[in-house]
């Protein structure tokens, strides 16, 4: 009996993942829960747990590929563990029968032999793929939709081997290379052919430096900060080449989305964290004498950020189209810095814990974070975010918003600082803070009774820490 191992959800808006490594191989037994591959999108580095316990009979998607969502990526034998790992003789007899190898939709999710026939077929499939996809919902993220804009590719021209027909990054990159569905969309839809096709490739600026947006991962990735300077001028003196990690490109793609996506604003304000200071300094050891965890000041301003989120529930919110969607909870992503990247862990029901509930859940999902133990359930469902680059002693940053949040907030380092207090010069542990918010939802005016908000609550701290 053999069980499918399919590639796991990973987040909102993520839609497809890269297996990085394989930590068996064919033949290899595993135990249900046991690390079976390491997978990365812009979300989460993780390992991912082997569903059933025998052995892995077999590895569907190899390292460096990346697939949709509920791909099979590999089979393990459930039924004969103990004699699979004896006898290598009937994993190649298991070999043989293929029906079962060709018969499961998500094989024809693979990027590389799918994908690419979709596209040239163009004198009749995307003729019929237009009517079929009249009228009905195109399933596809925002990346492949922005990729198509960029291109000028109608997706109702394009056949999605994703998830339920949804169209993946891998169908408009073919789309893209074959350079055809313009084409075919102005043979089989008019009304879609006109705005699209020669003109298109003109938008991007700079033809002759690279393309104007990340097109593809690997080896066709152009890094942002790359674009618009010429070739010759990246390249000079001594210098060494290494190829962006596949979590760093995902990276790369969700920031420069949300930028796309969204107008960022920015508003700064600056908190006196005296009362704080005074407080943890008093009571760091015998907190983690007596709760076994270090107290440290982000529990605080999770809690102003509670307090600001029920007063002012705009910024708790996501955009939708025409529709605003005001979360009930509050789930706080807060971004944890990686040797390897960025990610951001959720504390669910944030508003619900105290000091040390919150210092309890942070902290585990840091670890875990580091130690790549997370589940894909702990970085989804985010509803506003949390960074703290004073902890390596920024004054303060401007964050790219989160998305599908609305707002990010930023915490620069605590320092001391004379300031005028009741008219007079005093020595006060001050902290610069900064909200980044979607201006399509946000307002300048919500934005700083917000930090208010915040400032007053850590300003005029009163509650209990447990």
């Amino acid at each position: 009996m053999a069980a499918d191992v399919v590639m796991p959800q990973m987040g909102e808006s993520i839609f497809e993942g890269t297996i990085t490594k394989w930590l068996k191989k064919p033949g290899d037994k595993v135990e249900r829960d046991e690390p079976l591959f390491e997978i990365s999108t812009d979300k989460v580095d993780a390992e991912i747990p082997s569903p059933s316990a025998g052995v892995l009979k077999e590895i569907k998607v190899k390292e460096g590929q990346t697939v949709p969502i509920n791909t099979i990526v590999a089979t393990i034998d459930t039924a004969g563990a103990a004699a699979s790992a004896a006898l290598p003789a009937p994993a190649a007899k298991a070999e043989t029968p293929k029906p079962a190898a060709v018969a499961p939709p998500p094989a024809a999710a693979k990027p590389g032999p799918v994908a690419v026939p979709s596209v040239p077929a163009q004198t009749a499939a995307p003729a019929a793929a237009a009517p079929a996809r009249e009228g009905a919902r195109i399933h596809s993220s925002p990346l492949v939709r922005r990729m198509a804009k960029e291109h000028g590719i109608d997706l109702g021209a394009v056949s999605g081997t994703g998830a339920g027909g949804r169209i993946s990054k891998q169908d408009i990159e073919a789309a893209i290379a074959q350079g055809g569905a313009t084409a075919a969309a102005d043979e089989a839809a008019p009304a879609y052919a006109a705005p699209p096709p020669a003109p298109r490739p003109a938008v991007v600026p700079p033809p002759a430096a690279g393309p104007a947006v990340p097109a593809a991962h690997g080896a066709q990735y152009v890094p942002v900060l790359q674009l618009g300077v010429p070739r010759e001028r990246l390249y000079f003196g001594n210098y060494e080449v290494e190829p962006l990690s596949t979590m760093r490109m995902k990276i790369a793609e969700h920031m420069v989305a949300s930028k796309h996506v969204s107008p960022h604003v920015y508003s700064v304000d600056e908190i006196d964290m005296s009362k704080i200071a005074s407080l943890r300094a008093k009571s760091k050891d015998e907190f983690e004498k007596q709760y076994g965890t270090k107290l440290t000041f982000m529990p605080f301003f999770v809690k102003a950020a509670v307090a600001g989120l029920r007063a002012f529930p705009t910024l708790n919110s996501s955009l939708d189209g025409t529709s605003v969607v005001l979360h009930k909870e509050i789930n706080i992503g807060i971004a944890v810095a990686l040797d390897w990247g960025l990610i951001v862990p959720v504390i669910k029901n944030a508003d619900e814990k105290n000091i040390l509930g919150i210092q309890r859940n942070m902290n585990d999902l840091a670890e875990r974070a580091r130690t790549k133990k997370l589940r894909p359930e702990e970085v989804q469902e985010g509803t506003f975010s949390i960074t703290n680059p004073g902890v390596f002693g920024g004054l303060f940053g401007l964050p790219v918003i989160s998305q599908p949040n609305v707002g990010i907030l930023g915490l620069g380092a605590i320092e001391k600082r004379p300031v005028v207090v009741n008219d007079a010069i005093a020595i006060r542990s001050m902290c610069y803070v900064t909200l980044s918010y979607d201006h399509r939802v946000v307002d300048g005016a919500i934005a700083h009774q917000f930090l208010h908000k915040v400032k007053e609550t850590l300003e005029n701290w009163s509650e209990p820490l447990v």
